[in-house]
């Protein structure tokens, strides 16, 4: 028999109101609205809908609660996925793309700890305008490039590990526009060339914005800028870590990594192993092993658990897919037709996912797990509220002997 799913709510449920007594004064707004939301989902707190088999015989009924739809949320990034990857699935051109990854180095991830909004989007501006500037050069590639970034801010192990992915098709428009250049195969940037280039943009940028900063604790030291200067100084002579992966083997294999990434959270339910009074068991990898031996299980006390995953919390309205040069959200549409009429491929019309709208079940019914036969709504129910119908017996399970 298999052990019923773990989810990050139950943990949340069964220990969050401990944790949030314990550490009182020192939760931000947006974390309890994150802890609230993903310990509220699919409850009857957000209401939902009843749908019953419209098959008389069988009439097997079943309720469904709302999500919360919170970006957070473990459960409910599968959706919001899907309805944006429809979009992007248009806007694919038939050239290699290629994964490229900037990371900040520890010193800075400890300032943007405390600091998330500037430095995330520090980040997001340099290793941008980095990107952009290698690509525009003659010597590399000569050519306006467009491409799409995701942060994460956390490593396997839930640590705070801020860096961002980019997807970016393997060529560009030259200078005048008048035609495609194409990179190199299998060979984008030099990646050495991009991580000086990032880590002089970034420190330049940083140390502008020392008057947007706050330290606290063990940095509080870095408010005066002499020292805030001295703190940077061994960093201007470190490599820092940007790297490019293979191209990708088509578009196919593009989506499946985008339908994992732009929506991805810090750990999956998925992942999690166990949850007890000793603690939270969940699976990770370690970057630093080659092999399936990378593959490996953590045990985090409950509250340590509680905290890392919310750490990884962003601040409110804080964009974390963004989108630049010839993709950038103003001029996408037009720049994307271009490429392709200079590719000589037929224009793709754009497909718009349906969302679900305000009050419209988040969830919709699946067919019959008795029958087959299509599930209809028979009862939708408020926020807080019983639904006045009860979901029937569930099917038998019918074991065939083999033997």
């Amino acid at each position: 028999m298999s052990r019923p799913a773990l989810e990050v709510a139950d943990i949340f449920r069964d220990h969050g109101a401990a944790w949030r007594r314990a550490n009182a004064g020192h939760i931000s707004l947006g974390q309890m609205k994150v802890m609230s939301a993903i310990e509220r989902c699919r409850t009857a707190a957000l209401g939902g809908h009843v749908a019953r088999c419209e098959n008389q015989k069988c009439a097997h009924t079943v309720i469904a609660y709302n999500s919360c739809r919170n970006r957070h949320c473990p459960k409910c990034q599968g959706a919001a996925a899907r309805e944006w990857l429809a979009e992007r699935e248009a806007e694919l051109l038939p050239v290699p793309y290629f994964h490229v990854v900037y990371t900040l180095p520890a010193p800075i991830a400890d300032i943007a700890y405390q600091n998330k909004a500037v430095i995330y989007d520090l980040l997001f501006k340099a290793s941008a305008e980095t990107t952009l500037t290698i690509a525009a050069d003659p010597k590399h590639l000569g050519a306006r490039i467009g491409f799409m970034s995701v942060l994460h801010t956390w490593g396997s192990a839930l640590t705070h590990h801020p860096h961002v992915h980019m997807v970016v098709p393997g060529g560009g428009l030259s200078p005048d526009g008048s035609k495609w250049i194409a990179c190199r195969p299998r060979y984008f940037l030099t990646v050495e060339v991009l991580s000086a280039l990032f880590r002089r943009l970034f420190l330049e940028m940083l140390v502008a914005a020392h008057a947007r900063l706050q330290f606290f604790g063990d940095l509080v030291r870095l408010a005066d800028k002499a020292a805030f200067k001295a703190y940077l100084a061994p960093l201007r002579k470190i490599d820092w870590v940007v790297y490019a992966k293979e191209p990708f083997a088509g578009p196919g294999q593009v989506l499946r990594y985008l339908s994992r990434y732009t929506h991805r959270i810090a750990i999956s339910n998925r992942r999690l192993l166990s949850a007890d009074q000793n603690g939270v068991t969940f699976k990770y990898k370690d970057y630093r092993i080659e092999g399936p031996g990378r593959y490996k299980t953590m045990t985090l006390p409950t509250h340590e658990f509680i905290r890392r995953f919310l750490i990884h919390v962003l601040p409110k309205g804080f964009h974390r897919i963004r989108h630049y040069g010839l993709l950038a959200n103003g001029n996408r549409a037009v720049n994307i037709a271009h490429a392709r009429k200079l590719l000589a491929i037929p224009p793709k019309e754009p497909v718009t996912a349906k969302a679900a709208e305000p009050g419209e079940p988040s969830v919709r019914p699946r067919p019959c797990p008795c029958c087959g036969g299509r599930m209809i709504i028979i009862e939708t129910f408020a926020r807080g509220c019983q639904p006045k119908y009860r979901p029937s017996a569930p099917p038998p399970v019918i074991r065939i002997d083999t033997s």
